[in-house]
């Protein structure tokens, strides 16, 4: 059992120093950039002195000299503009580096103060401030506490009919978010469109895209369905996602939004082509697309006599004769005695004696002046001061005032509800799909954070050129961040400095099962076969990483041996003591041997 004790204990220490070598080293890799510039002098110095002696010969010709082949060089990320294979309605990367096919709007927004009805926020079209990917443009919302308006017509309308609607685009916050929007809306396809006038108030088909304020985090799905019998248009939105989706406002990485669609009127919402929400337009849209059938009468009215009491007082209930309602709820304990020594003359606070009346005091405007109270201290050391009154108690004879009994009301006769009537709004619309066609998408924001990076909008009713558009122009940024993110141990390190305890998670996550492992791999085997080996042994482990000695365990042969005790043997017990008599007689032999040759 000692064996498996030092065998835990070692490998945790290796471990946990492991670990904090790591740390060490990384830290090193940070400074080698200040150490190799405060030595770029010695090293121009050695470099020309080297140059003189090795790279000139007798003629003072430069020989040719081998050198080892260095490491293959970093794949790079080459950036190639997305280019649309396939049935599609919009498609937009924005590396032409213009807003040609764009339109901002010049309208003001209604209802609001002038001085910021007016949609005057700036837009363009640029590289990301961190961009990876050299040549990749994007649309860039430039101002801050702004209202923005811009859009772009479809190559031809949209119509909802046998294929879905796949809608995806790149956003990054690259100066993260705290309040503002980053959705798009695909605009109706009416006779009065005008995206010169474009506001708030512009109709649209459907809504989508992330937004937060504050901590509240969200992914819009919006569509405005048309009712059939009047004509009118309501906003349905789907359910809030199950996700947590903190991570996409504020990793400053661009994310890739997708909307999909189906005929069939299911729908899904995915981030970085992972379903975030999905669901039915029928049953998943709040409020439903469908009215109820039947509604409450608004003209039906409760009767004045219709009884909602389920429970009432017995009427045929009778006070008891000795019921006191006078009693009080207390009594003075009779059974109390005043304590030895208490100060029935003394008050519990006195004037202060050291009080001195204020040079200013005026008596006609202040009064009389009475120097502060202060605790009596005579008081400190007896009982107690003043009257002295009984403690009170619970009086046994309280019951308080008489009510009587509830009992079932016989009259009861539920909760009133106002009778159903057919619903004279009520439709049945079995296709919520067939929303309104839509021929322009546009974005109209305000935001509390500058520099949201758009890119690569794309529209089509096909999921494999969605794809295809989305592996040639997000699937690129994200191979390129992710070349440039740190390793998994910087990473880890990272978390650690911003969280310490997250050390003790490491150290245990890890540890743990090579702890569990030593336990099931070290038995009696080996304490068994070490106590049988002759002679006096020291077992010594030392582990060293970047030439730092961390730890060197000795354990004697008498350690790692189990008792014969604990054997419970006696006939091993009598062989181990033969064995220990012919090796001190053996040592004794070496020892006079050793002597001899010294002697002579």
């Amino acid at each position: 059992m000692e064996l498996k004790a030092r065998c835990v204990v070692l490998l945790a220490v290796a471990l946990c120093s492991t670990l904090l070598l790591t740390r060490v080293a990384a830290h090193q890799e940070e400074e080698e950039p200040i150490m190799e510039m405060a030595g770029d002098m010695d090293a121009d110095v050695e470099d020309d002195m080297e140059e003189m002696s090795l790279g000139e010969g007798l003629d003072g010709e430069p020989e040719e000299e081998d050198t080892p082949p260095g490491p293959p060089p970093v794949p790079k990320v080459t950036y190639k503009a997305p280019e649309p294979v396939g049935e599609h309605f919009f498609a937009e990367s924005f590396d032409r580096g213009t807003l040609d096919s764009w339109v901002q709007s010049k309208a003001k927004k209604q209802d609001i103060d002038e001085d910021i009805a007016k949609y005057d926020g700036k837009w363009a079209v640029e590289d990301m401030k961190d961009s990876k990917l050299p040549g990749d443009k994007g649309l860039v919302l430039k101002s801050r506490a702004k209202h923005h308006a811009i859009s772009a017509q479809l190559l031809r309308p949209f119509i909802f009919d046998t294929k879905p609607l796949i809608v995806q685009y790149e956003v990054n916050f690259q100066q993260g978010i705290d309040c503002g929007g980053a959705y798009v809306k695909l605009l109706s396809q009416t006779a009065d469109l005008n995206l010169d006038e474009f506001v708030d108030k512009t109709p649209y088909t459907i809504m989508f895209g992330p937004d937060k304020c504050g901590e509240d985090y969200k992914l819009h799905f919006i569509f405005r369905h048309k009712n059939p019998k009047t004509g009118e248009y309501e906003e349905k939105h789907a359910k809030k996602p199950d996700a947590d989706l903190r991570t996409y406002y504020t990793d400053k990485k661009t994310h890739l939004y997708t909307l999909v669609v189906n005929p069939d009127n299911s729908f899904e919402v995915l981030v970085d082509q992972t379903v975030v929400n999905s669901g039915n337009l029928l049953t998943d849209m709040t409020p439903p697309v469908n009215p109820p059938a039947e509604i409450e009468d608004p003209d039906d009215h409760k009767p004045e006599d219709w009884d909602e009491r389920p429970k009432i007082q017995d009427p045929d209930a009778v006070k008891p004769d000795d019921w006191d309602e006078d009693a009080p709820q207390q009594i003075p304990d009779e059974d109390a005695v005043k304590p030895d020594g208490w100060l029935d003359d003394e008050p519990e606070y006195t004037s202060d004696p050291d009080a001195v009346k204020p040079e200013d005091w005026d008596e006609d405007m202040d009064g009389e002046w009475e120097a502060p109270q202060v605790p009596n201290p005579l008081c400190e050391t007896a009982p107690g001061c003043g009257t002295w009154q009984r403690p009170m108690i619970d009086n046994p004879n309280y019951k308080g005032k008489w009510k009587a009994p509830m009992i079932d009301n016989p009259n009861y006769q539920g909760m009133w509800k106002p009778r159903k009537i057919p619903n004279p709004a009520f439709f049945e619309d079995l296709h919520p799909f067939r929303m309104t066609p839509f021929n322009a998408v546009g974005l109209e924001l305000w935001s509390m954070s500058s520099d949201i990076f758009f890119d690569n909008f794309f529209i089509t009713n096909e999921r494999h050129t969605a794809e295809r558009w989305a592996n040639d122009g997000w699937g690129l940024k994200k191979a390129a961040e992710g070349a440039a993110e740190p390793g998994l141990v910087k990473q880890m390190m990272s978390a650690a400095d911003e969280r310490p305890w997250l050390w003790a998670v490491y150290v245990l996550t890890v540890a743990l099962p090579a702890v569990l492992l030593v336990l099931f791999c070290c038995s009696g085997k080996v304490s068994e076969a070490a106590s049988r080996s002759p002679g006096s042994t020291r077992w010594s482990v030392l582990v060293k990483t970047n030439s730092v000695l961390l730890v060197s365990v000795a354990a004697e042969k008498g350690d790692l041996e189990d008792s014969p005790a604990e054997k419970g043997d006696e006939e091993e017990e009598e062989e181990e003591e033969e064995e220990e008599e012919q090796q001190r007689d053996g040592e004794e032999e070496d020892e006079n041997a050793t002597k001899e040759v010294r002697g002579q």
